[in-house]
């Protein structure tokens, strides 16, 4: 069973997503979970998009990285959501194999009507569920784990 930590900047959308939709697709090889550069409060139109494919995130807890660095954590892959300048201020974990940047809009920053959100939403949650799906026929085979110094480039 592979870990892998998803890190967005408050841990209240696109990392929930994306730590909702490994467990649920990846669960027989990967054990996700997720956290913030600092924390947040959950994104009520991210749960509801969630909702929408049948998965609930309204009980999650946002949680802070650096909380998960200091009670000595490991994970086998740690996984940034966010904006590249955000996903440099992400801790080194000891023992991380990979370290993945994806980049996804950020849902606290869409204005417009609730409906227009809502859309937008979607769409990330679109997006984030595409690249886990990917990521799991990637990940999912040993060889993928194995790295050498040429590896370490493409991750």
């Amino acid at each position: 069973m592979y870990t892998i930590l998803f890190v967005c900047i408050h841990n209240s959308a696109r990392s929930q997503m994306a730590e909702a939709f490994l467990n649920y697709y990846g669960q027989e090889k990967f054990e996700a979970e997720s956290a913030g550069i600092k924390k947040g409060k959950l994104n009520p139109f991210v749960v509801e998009a969630m909702q929408e494919v049948g998965i609930d995130i309204s009980q999650n807890q946002t949680k802070e990285v650096f909380d998960l660095l200091k009670e000595g954590r490991f994970f086998d892959a740690v996984i940034t959501v966010c904006e590249k300048e955000a996903a440099e201020r992400c801790p080194v974990f000891p023992g991380m194999i990979r370290r993945i940047e994806w980049s996804f809009p950020d849902p606290s920053k869409f204005s417009g009507t609730p409906e227009e959100i809502l859309s937008q939403v979607r769409n990330v949650r679109d997006e984030i569920k595409d690249k886990v799906n990917q990521f799991i026929n990637e990940a999912g085979t040993m060889d993928y784990w194995i790295q050498n110094e040429h590896d370490l480039s493409k991750a």
